[in-house]
């Protein structure tokens, strides 16, 4: 009887783990009404959507493509060692951000005056603030840095 218990909580425990949705929200928002997008399964949706027409853009690999698709030349950004490149490239000149230490640099830069974003406990501030009322957004759970990525296109591009 035990046993079954046991496995009945590890199987409830995997399948909400793998199918765990990430909610980013405006500012320091909870409200559900300031839900600016959600991250499933690597894909980036509209709001609360779920629905597949309402896909921003997705994580395919290490690179986030517009919409559902995987198509190469829907490529929006290739993410390679906290760089993040336009398209499909993998030239320095082609560097739109780089992320490192929690937070997010123009280009290929790493000094403090080039910091567009800091990233602290799931609140992502402008620049190198850390007041509450510079908190551009707030996501609710853990990504990985290609949906990072992602969801940073769909707030500054898509809204």
């Amino acid at each position: 009887m035990n046993k079954a218990i046991l496995f009945i909580v590890i199987l409830l425990t995997i399948s909400s783990v793998t199918s765990a949705q990430v909610k980013v929200y405006k500012g320091t928002s909870s409200y559900s009404s300031d839900v600016i997008c959600r991250v499933d399964d690597g894909k980036v949706y509209k709001k609360n959507s779920s629905y597949s027409t309402d896909v921003l853009c997705r994580v395919n690999g290490n690179r986030v493509c517009k919409g559902n698709s995987s198509y190469s030349g829907d490529v929006i950004y290739t993410i390679k060692d906290g760089k993040v490149y336009k398209g499909t490239s993998n030239y320095s000149s082609d560097i739109e951000f780089t992320i490192r230490d929690g937070k997010v640099f123009k280009e290929n830069s790493s000094y403090s005056s080039d910091v567009l974003a800091t990233i602290t406990d799931g609140k992502v501030y402008s620049g190198t603030s850390s007041y509450s009322s510079d908190v551009e957004f707030t996501i609710d759970g853990n990504l990985t840095i290609e949906e990072f990525v992602a969801v940073w296109y769909s707030v500054k591009y898509c809204y």
